[in-house]
């Protein structure tokens, strides 16, 4: 059997090392060789290392373009960690939720060990993956979930009803941006992973288990 595309680049001498510690190849099927990384860049992946001990995968197939990475992280924290009256883990639910509709691998697997984490609760991680519907959630949690699929599914039927549903459940304007935010994000970020077939981090798979 000849050797997927793949195993074919994999085999080549200019297969480089990147500062993650993995070649691109070990995280996506194309072989684009890491950019000299920047101080900034550098010290973030250390952070990585030091925090959770290992560099996501998403980050080291960003590798091979500085300006791509910076933007892609600058926006991911931002997203995802800045100040909100969306939670932590209600935009990890979000991105759970979103990536299940897309069956984005990559994320689906680091996203749902993050809502397993942040939420304490395995099962909570395995409903988002599998079916937010036929979880126990508060009215407002299943609402904003509900608009997140609309915006994957049909964005062009959002229409003000149900922005003013997400108000009846005590979001604010900005609340209704955020989620609207974080559900966009990851369907860029779910079309990307799969057109490379960017393969998430094997921590990802035992995380809160």
């Amino acid at each position: 059997m000849a050797d997927t595309p793949r195993q074919q680049a994999g085999n080549a001498e200019t297969r480089g090392k990147s500062m993650a510690g993995a070649t691109a190849l070990d995280v996506m099927a194309l072989h684009l060789p890491p950019a000299e990384p920047t101080p900034a860049m550098a010290a973030y992946f250390q952070k990585c290392r030091d925090k959770i001990g290992y560099v996501p995968n998403v980050l080291t197939a960003y590798a091979h373009d500085m300006p791509k990475l910076e933007a892609f992280a600058a926006f991911y924290n931002d997203l995802m960690l800045a100040p909100s009256g969306v939670t932590k883990l209600e935009r990890e639910m979000i991105a759970v939720v979103v990536s299940s509709e897309n069956k984005c691998f990559y994320c689906l697997a680091a996203h749902g060990a993050a809502v397993r984490q942040l939420g304490g609760d395995p099962v909570l991680g395995e409903l988002m993956a599998m079916n937010y519907r036929a979880a126990d959630l508060p009215r407002r949690q299943r609402a904003m979930l509900d608009f997140a699929v609309k915006i994957t599914r049909a964005s062009f039927e959002i229409a003000g009803s149900d922005r003013q549903a997400l108000r009846d459940e005590g979001f604010s304007d900005r609340d209704i941006w955020d989620i609207a935010a974080v559900a966009s994000f990851f369907n860029m970020s779910n079309r990307m992973a799969s057109a490379v077939d960017m393969r998430p981090n094997a921590e990802y798979h035992g995380l809160a288990r």
